[in-house]
């Protein structure tokens, strides 16, 4: 009988993309056992490499040019099905977009998202999911607000300046245009991130410094989204206070906050993106799956990608395998999940986690090995 594999990892960050992952394991599974049939899907959580995840599968790009997080047009994908529109907040407005990689933690804006968000709504999109991950600000999605129609003013009437720095001069609240825009569409928050907007697990706190602020910038920015909830508050949105303590508010710089000022619902990016991309159906269609990413570590066991698709393997009787760059976790925090779990770093001294070519070597020679330890001897992806 031959054996049916499943594919389905998760980008190693800074290294290969999912997809380039997954066709790299592919290589060493058919060098080892040519007769395999093999799926692949590539994986992604709300994070950097959503929308690459969502076109290798069903989905399809188009280009848009939006605002950028310093105000320069960026050239960004966004990924459609249907009615459905995928935006990842990284592409328009993350840390990797940033000119000459200089960070603005005060400035930087999410204006662009709110572009992108027009440019689906102009397609006829009923559902919108907006990955949160991996952005440059920290302006509790005031540039998305506003790029919607939202009145976010100073005392004088005018717009407040860019970023969490630009709420520090707010007066004036009026969120009625931003969320007729989007009435009757479901907004997805799609995100692995549990952080309010305020305190010390908040968006500024926890973020800010990734994002070039300085600890007198982080308390800045705290001040700023605080005043945000209160001015929120005083204009008559009542809930701004419960949602800002709600989790996944404080997701991509306070983004997960304003969407859920505008009736998002926050889902949980890696279940989310399973099901989105059809995970279930090729799980039953498998009796054998390989997934993995960058690092396994005690975050992944909180339920990110690899875990969270273990978890559905298991209750279809499916065996699960994975492969990461890296593993800082004992066989006995990982048995649970993965029958055998092989990292890059102990088949080399050398740095593959910005070395591309090197990862895909390395890939590959864990696709043999699985085939080899796991198939070739049995037929099934039963394993012992």
């Amino acid at each position: 009988m031959v054996a049916s594999v499943l594919i389905a990892p998760d980008k190693f960050k800074g290294s290969l993309s999912a997809d380039e992952v997954a066709r790299a394991l592919e290589r060493g599974l058919l060098a080892a056992v040519p007769r395999v049939r093999v799926d692949r899907l590539a994986l992604a959580d709300g994070g950097e490499g959503s929308v690459a995840a969502a076109c290798a599968g069903r989905f399809s790009p188009e280009k848009i040019t939006v605002t950028g997080p310093t105000g320069r047009p960026v050239t960004a994908e966004v990924a459609v099905h249907g009615r459905t529109v995928l935006i990842e907040a990284a592409a328009i407005c993350g840390l990797g977009v940033l000119p000459t990689g200089r960070k603005a933690p005060l400035t930087a804006t999410s204006w662009g998202i709110g572009q992108a968000v027009r440019y689906a709504l102009a397609g006829g999109a009923d559902t919108i999911v907006l990955a949160l991950g991996g952005v440059a600000t920290t302006d509790g999605g005031a540039g998305l607000l506003q790029s919607l129609g939202a009145t976010l003013a100073r005392e004088d009437g005018t717009p407040i300046g860019p970023g969490g720095g630009g709420l520090a001069d707010l007066h004036t609240v009026d969120l009625t245009e931003a969320r007729a825009a989007l009435a009757g569409v479901d907004l997805v928050l799609a995100t692995d991130v549990d952080n309010p907007l305020l305190g010390p697990r908040g968006a500024a706190a926890v973020y800010g410094p990734q994002k070039g602020a300085r600890p007198s910038e982080v308390r800045e920015l705290e001040d700023a989204l605080a005043g945000f909830v209160r001015r929120l508050e005083a204009a008559g949105a009542a809930e701004a206070t419960r949602l800002a303590d709600a989790p996944g508010a404080g997701a991509a710089g306070g983004l997960g906050h304003a969407g859920m000022l505008l009736d998002g619902r926050v889902r949980s990016g890696a279940d989310y993106f399973l099901t989105l991309l059809g995970a279930d159906e090729l799980l039953a269609a498998s009796d054998f799956v390989v997934t993995g990413e960058g690092s396994l570590d005690e975050q992944s066991l909180s339920g990110k990608l690899p875990v969270a698709l273990a978890r559905r393997a298991h209750r279809q009787g499916t065996v699960v395998h994975a492969v990461a760059g890296r593993c800082t976790l004992p066989a006995d925090r990982t048995a649970a999940y993965f029958r055998s779990v092989q990292a890059l770093t102990d088949l080399t001294d050398e740095d593959c986690a910005n070395d591309s070519a090197l990862s895909a070597r390395l890939l590959t020679q864990c696709g043999r090995t699985l085939a080899d330890r796991w198939i070739g001897r049995r037929g099934t992806g039963a394993g012992s």
